[in-house]
């Protein structure tokens, strides 16, 4: 009788988390964990040795991260710490333990100057501090695990789980009549939902279970493109809300990290490699409504 493969998901609580938790049903071939912050924090060393110590993995999708984007500015060293330190310490543990590892990262790695669609080969320039904790992640995991790891960058993530722009658009149409939303800044949404389950079709494609398979990063959002006021409006539209939303520049909204002003990724890539239909931004963004709506119900 073979083995079932063991899949340790960090990030457990988080968005991307919960979504892949709510659809390990469906994938019964494999033997998921879904450790707590009590039980594998990220920013504790002695945590992450100690629970790999008791715990052997075959695949790990590390979906944890220090995401405060502005906190991150006086808060480098934690930034640094979850964002990098970890990625390393997790690429070395899966290297020892003979074990494949997904690390989700961020459009936060670019400058956001571009006028097109980022590449994965297209230069890296960090705006921010999370920015560069984030790349110098993706350099330590690349440089420990040049075979049998995978890099996913993804942008603008909402789902019915956590904090996210969505639920935050819901919260404060209940207070206020009208918002000023940016309209300077362009991406894709990123419905969690969609992610998680590409990376469950990822970890069950022949190509990933290759030996020794070439480390690479990959590209990965919805389909479409928006603005912040684009995806508010959004937002309001499809939930019946009525709240005015007002269209401001970024320098109308001053914060402490810089924000890629463009923050397009080109899919093509996981697209080809892995088979992967992305569905439109919208469509999903309906989809997460309504699971919302029905949580209340």
């Amino acid at each position: 009788m073979s083995k079932i493969p063991a899949v340790c998901v960090t990030g457990g609580r988080g968005q991307l988390g919960q979504s892949i938790k709510s659809l390990v049903d469906e994938n019964t071939c494999f033997k998921f964990s879904f450790p707590t912050r009590e039980e594998l924090d990220l920013s504790d060393a002695k945590s992450i040795e100690a629970y790999f110590k008791e715990h052997a993995v075959d695949i790990i999708i590390n979906c944890a991260a220090y995401t405060a984007v502005d906190k991150a500015e006086s808060e480098q060293k934690l930034a640094d710490q979850v964002n990098h330190l970890a990625v390393k310490q997790l690429a070395n543990t899966a290297l020892a333990q003979q074990a494949k590892l997904i690390h989700i990262s961020t459009d936060y790695v670019f400058s956001g100057k571009h006028f097109k669609p980022y590449e994965e080969t297209d230069a890296v320039d960090p705006q921010s501090i999370y920015g560069l904790s984030k790349l110098k992640g993706e350099q330590a995991l690349s440089q420990i695990m040049p075979v049998n790891a995978m890099i996913i960058r993804t942008s603008w993530v909402f789902s019915e789980f956590g904090h996210n722009f969505v639920k935050t658009m819901l919260r404060l149409s209940e207070q206020r009549e009208e918002l000023n939303v940016i309209y300077d800044q362009v991406g894709t949404p990123t419905y969690a939902g969609d992610l998680a389950q590409a990376i469950l079709r990822i970890i069950k494609n022949n190509t990933f279970s290759q030996t020794n398979l070439k480390t690479d990063i990959y590209h990965y959002t919805n389909e479409g493109v928006c603005s912040w006021y684009d995806f508010a409006c959004s937002v309001f539209e499809i939930s019946h809300k009525k709240c005015l939303v007002k269209p401001i520049e970024t320098k109308e909204y001053p914060t402490p990290a810089k924000r890629p002003n463009y923050s397009l990724l080109n899919k093509s890539k996981i697209k080809q490699t892995y088979g992967i239909n992305i569905p439109y931004w919208k469509d999903s963004l309906k989809q997460c409504l309504n699971k919302i709506q029905d949580s209340k119900a």
